[in-house]
This record gives structure tokens, C-alpha cells and sequence, in this order.
């Protein structure tokens, strides 16, 4: 057994249609198929949706090969029924309306939420890492609120929406903050005062139930992990084993640190917004706020090298570091997502071009 806290990755895909590009209703259809090669995909809030979920995994080389065995079957099971899987946040092109799945939670948020519900088909990859307890997912979300932001920006992947140019590289994380618990946690005294705001929210009907608590970071609702659910879902899988990587290594940074008696950084609720609208409409390529030293602005890229090198011990003790430091450049040099979106955007100004360019990196490892 390793004697590093394991970790699990879910990322939610969008179906759409192979010719023009629209989200399509086929969830179900294509569930079952991958059902029948051996993978249980999970139905989101439209139908126009899959996501899928790892194992519990105790390595950055085995999470890879699962999410590749994981993409490349959701995606055979969606050309199977006429679609194609794409892992992007926002659909480049959208219709009016996305269908909501028929389960009875599901209708009952859609009857609940309105437009917030019926607009969605909003893509999100999240990252579980086992903690040892709900305190201590709690001391966790306090002390890695000030590199969310740096996460959001790394995995960017919905410039293009409403065939344009939304103007962000995150455009999600702008659309996602319209729920009344989604977005930057906030910073919590204690489990109780945690506990006691999801109930005052359960009690106003702003959530159904714990399934609802939609901030960044949060005490799993269903495992005994802390789930981190700031990112886009990646464009590609190097890019989600990289977000997975440093997110396990900011569990480990952050518990190390409680554990020694560490100070918790005083970041203030609006200027830990700030920092997320900077790393929403910048992206990778942009500049966002230092929430760790100055509070100026900086490259994004030199701010995430200086998050890898406050987190190498823990990288170091994983075996990750030198793949965490390459990938990140070898990623800052192809393009993350919201990159290549724009790339293939400005090419010709057509979204088809966007959708080939997602459904190629859906597929790339």
C-alpha cells in the first residue's frame, strides 16, 4: 500500500453532433454502451453529458493509463450512437436550451434552478485526494484557496462559446459562479461552521443536498477526501495528470503544514475573486494576481513555477517533480485548451475548425 494519500479523478465530456457540432441527447444511449465494455460512465445534469470516474489510484503513471483507457471507450461508445465525446467546459456552439436528464434529482433541480439548470452543459474535471478526516478536508480547502486560482488558469478550456470568442480562456468558471454555492470556498473556522452553512443553505433551498456544494474545494459528500473542482476538464490527459498531480501535492503541502503549526494565509473573499476573474480571462498564456507573496500582478506561467518549487518536497516524495516541472512547459508551449481553441478559431473564424481541434486532443495522451 502506498504511504502517500491516494487520489481519483472525475471528468465530465460533452456529446455533441459529429456534423454541425450542437450537444446532443444521447447520454443514455452511450452510458450503456460503454457499460458493455466494461466502463460505468455517470449521467450529469443535461443529457448531453457523460463523465467518468477512476479508480483510486496511487500513482501519476497508472492514473494516465486509466484515463486514456477511460476517454478512449467513453469516445468509441459516443461514435457508436452518432456523437462525438469532447472534453471542452462550455460547447462551442450551443442551442437554446440543453435537455435535462430525466432522473427525479435531476428534474427536481432543473424545476428548482430554472435557466441556471437549463443552460448548463458546463464540463468540470475534479480531483479527490484521501484525507484523514472532514477536519482536516477542511484545514486543506483554508490553505490551498491561494493556488486555486493558478489550477483554473493551467486548465482552462471554454474561450470559444456561442460560436465567438467569449473574451475569457475560462468562460465556465464565469457561467458556474451563477449557482448559489459554486465558485472560491470560502474560508471556514471549523467542520461546524462548515456543517452550519450547508444547513442555512439546504434551508433556503439555494442546495438540495450535500451534492450541491459546488465551491472549488470541499469535504467529498460521498468519499473521505477532500475534492478539489476548480478546473475546466482538461483538453487533454497530460493535462489532468498534471492538475491531479499538484492537487495531491497541495493535500500533502497543506497537511504537512497544519501539522507543524503553519500560519493559514489571510486571503480576503474579494481578493481571492479577483485573483479568479485575472486567471478566468487571461488563461495560461495571461498574467494573474500573486496570492502568495505581493498581491501584483505576474505571468501566470512564473506563478505556477513558483507553486511547483513551494511544492517540490512533496513532489520530490512522490517521484513527480521532474515530470510535474516538463510537463508544465511542454503544456505552456503547445497549449492548453483555451489556446488551442483560439488557434484553431482565428484560423478561419469557423467553429468547426474549434470542435476537429477538441476532438483530437479529447483522444491525444
Amino acid at each position: 500500500m502506498s504511504r502517500h494519500p491516494t487520489m481519483g479523478v472525475e471528468e465530465e465530456f460533452l456529446l455533441v453532433d459529429p456534423e454541425h457540432g450542437e450537444p446532443v441527447a444521447r447520454n443514455r444511449a452511450v452510458a450503456g454502451y460503454a457499460s458493455t465494455r466494461g466502463v460505468e460512465l455517470q449521467l450529469e445534469l443535461t443529457s448531453c453529458q457523460v463523465e467518468t470516474s477512476t479508480d483510486v489510484m496511487s500513482s501519476s503513471s497508472a492514473l494516465r493509463d486509466e484515463l486514456i483507457r477511460l476517454r478512449r471507450v467513453a469516445t468509441e461508445a459516443a461514435e457508436a450512437n452518432g456523437a462525438r465525446l469532447l472534453a471542452v467546459a462550455l460547447p462551442p456552439t450551443v442551442p437554446h436550451k440543453f435537455p435535462i436528464t430525466p432522473t427525479r434529482r435531476y428534474r427536481k433541480i432543473g424545476d428548482r434552478f430554472g435557466m441556471i439548470a437549463h443552460e448548463q452543459g458546463i464540463c468540470g474535471c475534479h480531483v479527490h485526494v484521501a484525507v484523514p478526516s472532514r477536519e482536516a478536508a477542511i484545514h486543506v480547502s483554508n490553505r490551498i484557496r491561494p493556488w486555486l486560482h493558478l489550477l483554473l488558469a493551467l486548465t482552462a478550456n471554454s474561450a470559444i462559446y456561442r460560436n465567438t470568442d467569449s473574451g475569457y480562456a475560462s468562460f465556465r468558471s464565469m457561467v458556474w459562479t451563477r449557482w448559489p454555492s459554486a465558485g472560491p470556498p470560502p474560508y471556514f473556522d471549523s467542520l461546524e461552521q462548515f456543517d452550519a452553512t450547508v444547513g442555512m443553505l439546504r434551508q433556503a433551498g439555494a442546495v438540495l443536498d450535500d451534492g450541491m456544494i459546488y465551491w472549488d474545494v470541499r469535504p467529498s459528500a460521498n468519499f473521505p477526501t477532500v475534492e478539489v473542482r476548480v478546473s475546466d476538464v482538461p483538453a487533454t490527459v497530460a493535462e489532468t495528470v498534471l492538475l491531479a498531480t499538484l492537487v495531491r501535492a497541495s493535500v500533502m503541502t497543506a497537511l504537512d503544514a497544519q501539522d507543524n503549526g503553519e500560519p493559514t494565509p489571510p486571503i480576503t473573499d474579494y481578493v481571492l475573486r479577483a485573483a479568479y476573474w485575472k486567471s478566468a480571462h487571461d488563461g495560461l498564456d495571461g498574467e494573474t494576481i500573486d496570492l502568495m507573496e505581493s498581491h501584483a500582478t505576474a505571468p501566470t506561467r512564473v506563478l505556477l513555477g513558483g507553486l511547483i518549487e513551494r511544492l517540490r518536497p512533496a513532489l520530490e516524495d512522490l517521484g513527480d517533480y521532474d515530470m510535474v516541472r516538463d510537463e508544465l512547459e511542454r503544456i505552456a508551449g503547445q497549449g492548453n485548451g483555451a489556446m488551442r481553441q483560439r488557434r484553431a478559431w482565428r484560423s478561419h473564424g469557423d467553429v468547426a475548425d474549434v470542435i476537429a481541434e477538441l476532438a483530437s486532443a479529447t483522444t491525444t495522451a
